[in-house]
This record gives C-alpha cells, structure tokens and sequence, in this order.
C-alpha cells in the first residue's frame, strides 16, 4: 500500500487594511504596502481591505494576495484617496470631506464581512485613522475578533493635531497588540501618547536592492539632472527646490529638474516656475508607474527630497524614496527632517540641507553635480549599510515574526 503524504500545513490566515494600495498592476499609487504584503504570502494567506477607485476590479488576486475593494460612493466620485492622499485631498477639496462618512462606514461593513468570511488569525491595520480606529471599533462589540498589529507611516501620527485627535489616537493604540511605526523619531510622539515603549517596533517599509532598486553600472547619468519623485505636498518642500534653481544654475548652467508626481501644489509649483523663468529648465513629467522608477533614480545626477515639516504638523515619516534613489547608485540631497537620521550618519552630514532653505539646497546640490565621482563613491557606501537595514528580506522577516507574536494562541486554531 502507497505511503500517503501529509497534506501541507495551512497557512495562516492575515487580514490587512489599508488607504493607499496600488489599483491595478503598474499603477502609479506607492505600492509599498502591498510589496510588504506579497512577501508576507508566502507565509501568509493574505486579503486586503483597501478603497476602490474608478477602473479598479472589487476583487482581485494580486502576487498571491487578495484584493477586496469597498466602494463608498458612485464610481467617479470614489477619490479621497488617490493623488495626494486622504488628508491632502481634504484640504484641497473641501466637498470631499462629505465622502469621509460613507467611506469610513464602508469600511468598517467590509471589515465586519471579511472578518466573518474568512476567520483570520491576526489584523494588521495600516495607519491610525481611518484603519486602526475601525477595527478599533469593531473590537468593542465582538469578542471574537482576533488581535491586530498597527502600523503607522507618519501622516497619520504627526498630523491631526488638537485635543479630540489626541485622545482618539491614544484610545484607538491601547486597544492594539502591537504597533509598529517607520522611523525611530515617531517614538516619542507614541510615547507622549501613553504608549508602552515594549508595545512599539520600528520597522521601516523596505526596497528591493537585489533586483527592482539596483546600480546599472552600464547606464552613463545625465549631466546637471536633478530629480524629485513624490506627491506635490507641502511637507515635500518642492518649492524650495524650485527657488534654489536659478543659484544651482549659476554654478552649473546644464543644471535643470525632473518632478515626478501629482498632488494638490501643482498649479501652483507650475506657477512658481513661469514666474522664474525656469520653464526651459523644469519638467513636470507627472505620476508614473513604479517600475518606470529605477531607470530615472539610474540617469539623474541627484536626486533631492527637500523634506520640511508642514504647517499642519504633517511630517515625514521615512522618505522611501530616498533610500530607492541610494538602492540605484544615486547621489541625494534631503531636507534635514528628523527622520533623517534614520537613513543617514551623524557623520554623513553632506547630503543634509536646512529645511525651508533654498540657499542650503543650492549649496548642497551644486557640490554634488560639481563633484560627480566623489558623490557617487560617498552613496555606495551608505547603500551598502542601508542594504542590510532596509531589504526586505529583513523588512518581511520582521514583520512575519512580530506578526506571529501578535496572534499569539491563535496562530493554534
């Protein structure tokens, strides 16, 4: 009689809630939850709660995870997220704050079904509001809802200031397992929220240094391109880079600048250009796919994050870009924000510039296109050290354990 083989074990069972996740294959929506999410599949059986958006399938399978899509509105209304993100789509529309309702309400109904559907062992909630408080809410009326880790990015924490936020952020993290956050400076806020420091991880999203985000040594980089790749908000500091061009350009004639990305202050970003002159030497390229990234991080001379902190308390909360531009060989200039100690040395001190000072951009950008070579051996030396910190080998490995943790006896069921 034949031997009969065990059948493989079941994966466990994760549900993942999100704002931000990509609409389609190659869609321009940072996807770095979902890069998280397919590495966790492997493990994992992993389902997705994220909003739908026009010409997005309600269901879907992705790299092995599940895509369950809510609608909260006609189809060619459901915008709060795309373009900016949730709260930079508030300011720039106030009429949007009428979706905030049916959104969050479809939400939490697709939580509820989804919970019921597929029984997971552990929830992991994306950001504090709106994922952490539903799934808050709904550990209030069900026992029976497993226990959830929650990450937050930094918009999320740093924004939504005053007094009645303060106190739902603190409710919404004490009702939590675990919570993870992406840079170490968002500790203290946590901290001064009443958080146990043995309940806060940071762990940053990651980059793929081995294949997506890697140094082509056959690409020549294009001499005086500056590039800027993310959303056009204010925390960004753009127009900083844009009032350091004409200084940059007196050094370096060649010098000119590619933005990639879309977001409430384009207009008035293009404004600021046609009021300097600058149209030869600026080039609004909008949103592009992820995989269109690497190439562009691969021929610029530098890349520039010129972080600040925004008006409304909105922060960075890790500057992932930065550290894609370093993975592809990439010289970099940054806004010296407080998470950017998380990526660079107190001795790397060459590729910070003052926030808010165009003069400090100018001068740290002119003496990277004048010294190309020494730039270029300067960031191969950070991306060997970021390698080891930021791939997501370690990112996944790390959140799989913790996630395991946070299931506790349920991972037995």
């Amino acid at each position: 009689m034949a031997e009969l083989e065990e059948p493989p074990p079941r994966r466990k069972r994760l549900l993942v809630l999100a704002s931000t996740y990509p609409r389609w294959r190659g869609d321009h929506e940072p996807g770095f939850v979902h890069e998280l999410n397919r590495r966790l599949a492997d493990d994992f059986a992993v389902h997705v709660i994220c909003p739908h958006a026009p010409g997005a399938a309600r269901f879907e399978v992705m790299d092995g995870v599940s895509i369950h899509r809510f609608r909260y509105a006609p189809e060619n209304l459901e915008s709060l997220v795309q373009d900016g993100g949730i709260l930079a789509n508030l300011k720039r529309s106030r009429w949007k704050w009428g979706l905030v309702p049916f959104f969050f309400l479809g939400l939490i109904i697709a939580c509820w079904r989804c919970v019921r559907e597929i029984e997971p062992h552990a929830i992991h909630a994306h950001w504090i509001f709106p994922q952490g408080l539903a799934i808050a809410l709904l550990s209030v009326f069900s026992r029976s809802l497993p226990p959830f880790l929650i990450t937050s990015h930094g918009g999320d924490l740093f924004g939504l200031r005053g007094r009645t936020f303060r106190l739902l952020k603190r409710w919404v993290l004490r009702r939590a397992r675990a919570i993870t956050v992406v840079s170490q400076p968002m500790v203290e806020v946590l901290v001064k929220l009443e958080v146990p420091l043995n309940e806060i991880s940071v762990i940053p999203m990651g980059v793929d240094f081995s294949h997506r985000f890697s140094v082509d040594r056959g690409k020549q980089r294009i001499a005086g391109q500056i590039l800027f790749v993310g959303r056009l908000v204010e925390k960004k500091g753009v127009k900083y880079l844009i009032e350091a061009l004409p200084v940059i350009r007196a050094r370096v004639p060649g010098a000119h600048l590619v933005v990639v990305g879309g977001g409430p202050e384009l207009g008035a970003l293009a404004a600021q250009v046609c009021s300097l002159e600058l149209r030869d030497c600026v080039e609004f390229r909008g949103p592009l796919p992820q995989c269109a990234l690497p190439e562009l991080y691969q021929y610029a001379s530098v890349f520039v994050a010129p972080f600040i902190d925004a008006d409304s308390g909105d922060k960075e909360g890790l500057g992932l870009v930065t550290v894609e531009a370093i993975a592809c060989g990439c010289p970099v200039v940054v806004g010296d924000v407080s998470v950017v100690a998380d990526i660079f040395l107190d001795t790397e001190m060459e590729m910070r510039a003052i926030p808010g000072s165009p003069g400090s951009l100018a001068e740290k950008v002119t003496n990277v296109l004048l010294s190309p070579d020494e730039a270029v051996r300067r960031t191969a030396a950070i991306r060997e050290r970021l390698e080891q910190k930021m791939g997501w080998i370690s990112v996944a490995n790390r959140y799989g354990e913790l996630l395991r943790d946070v299931g506790g006896r349920a991972w037995s069921r």
